[in-house]
């Protein structure tokens, strides 16, 4: 007999491996996201599992970060890495071996909470064979992404279905932003429950070196006006964006400017074809001199280059959030940032950085512009947007809320398995 224990959660994370180094393919904002949901949880006496797939034959299947929360690899599909839009039709089994898991183990989860709409579908599925909460965190929405691209991919349709079922049939739906639920309303469905809860970051880590001390340690000189990008290498980043901007700054030409762009690549992945193409636009615009690659950023360097800018700019097409906005403002350093979704929340304009249209390098210039040329304007929006995340972002808060959010529902729900209508490939 397989026993439901109340205190424990299943975090479901097919294609974000929380326990993956940040930068990787396709590992970003969403690895974080579960990953320090799942530590923030556990500190407050949650027994977490993070599920996630193998990418990898010589990836660990359990790895424990704390005594009650670990990474639990699934095989799902061939132990490679996959692209997302190639994911779908493996999830049946990473669905099964979820189930086996929990008969080997003796129990069954009370709640999962999934990530990205392929998770979803996974939970979805689960709750047709047991009793459980599905909470789910969409991280990026198919109707706001296929309006920015050109090539939509034969997935799209399939997706966007998901999505709709998720939000109508689910427990509750994380909006990470108001601007995230008012999309979620508009794009995708007026039925199903909504609570907005944001993502966090670590204040301690963030925040905890002085610039001067971070730019000694990287090799920046003191009077270094530095420009920081840190991210994944996708053409929806709008890294080219950003590059074209300082090729406009009233600034160009001089030795003081200094444009860091950080981030993993692997050759002949996706994200080292455009980390190829921003460097041909690089020099194209003849930005060497001043531009540097240093590559992936662990999370003991990362909290060094944010310190250590004068400004990070985040020119994405879009985001549903925007975490490297937050890490950047807990490290006092100001934004500019794309004037799109989750960033219209986590930015104020004027007073912890600036907003800017996408795609448009003048304006990015422009707002790049204010700030390196007033430091004391600097100092002040990077205290602003310190304190902005000690009071609203941090994890902890997160997890609090999470787990009023779980307690709560576990308190209304005694869920069955619930007849759904199948969504076919």
């Amino acid at each position: 007999m397989l026993i439901n224990q109340k205190n424990r959660i299943a975090l479901i994370s097919v294609d974000g491996d929380p326990a993956a180094e940040i930068g990787q393919e396709e590992a970003g904002g969403q690895n974080v996201y579960v990953r320090q949901v799942g530590y923030a949880l556990a500190q407050q006496g949650w027994q977490v599992d993070m599920f996630t797939r193998y990418s990898s034959p010589e990836q660990a299947a359990i790895i424990q970060h704390q005594p009650n929360c670990r990474t639990i690899r699934l095989k799902t599909g061939p132990a490679e890495f996959i692209g997302r839009d190639n994911l779908f039709e493996h999830l049946p089994e990473f669905v099964a071996q979820f189930q086996n898991f929990q008969q080997v183990e003796g129990f069954q989860y009370p709640i999962v909470h999934t990530n990205y709409w392929l998770s979803s579908w996974v939970g979805m599925e689960l709750k047709k064979h047991q009793p459980l909460i599905q909470v789910h965190t969409y991280h990026s929405l198919g109707a706001v992404k296929y309006r920015s691209i050109a090539d939509i991919p034969a997935i799209a349709s399939l997706r966007l279905a998901v999505e709709k079922a998720c939000l109508e049939s689910v427990e509750r739906v994380i909006a990470t932003s108001p601007q995230e639920h008012e999309h979620m309303r508009t794009l995708v469905s007026t039925q199903g429950q909504i609570e907005v809860i944001p993502c966090g970051t670590d204040i301690e880590k963030f925040g905890s070196i002085e610039r001067s001390v971070a730019r000694q340690v990287l090799g920046i000189a003191p009077d270094a006006k530095m420009v920081f990008y840190v991210g994944r290498f996708d053409r929806r980043k709008g890294i080219d964006t950003l590059v074209q901007a300082i090729a406009k700054s009233s600034l160009r030409g001089q030795a003081k400017v200094q444009l860091v762009i950080g981030g993993g690549s692997r050759p002949g992945y996706s994200d080292g074809i455009e980390r190829s193409r921003i460097e041909s636009i690089v020099a194209e615009l003849g930005l060497e001199d001043c531009t540097t690659f240093p590559g992936r950023l662990d999370e003991v360097v990362l909290p060094k280059y944010y310190a250590a800018a004068d400004v990070c700019v985040v020119p994405s097409h879009y985001e549903p959030f925007g975490l490297v906005a937050i890490e950047a403002m807990a490290s006092r350093t100001p934004v500019v940032a794309s004037d799109v979704g989750g960033l219209q929340f986590t930015v104020v304009p004027e007073v912890t950085g600036l907003l800017a249209p996408p795609k448009n390098e003048v304006a990015f210039a422009a707002a790049i512009d204010r700030i390196l040329t007033n430091p004391d304007w600097r100092n002040q929006l990077g205290e602003a947007g310190r304190q902005r995340v000690e009071i609203a972002f941090s994890w902890q808060s997160v997890a609090y809320r999470l787990t009023l959010l779980y307690s709560h529902l576990q308190a209304q729900n005694t869920p069955t398995p619930e007849s759904q209508t199948e969504i076919a490939a």
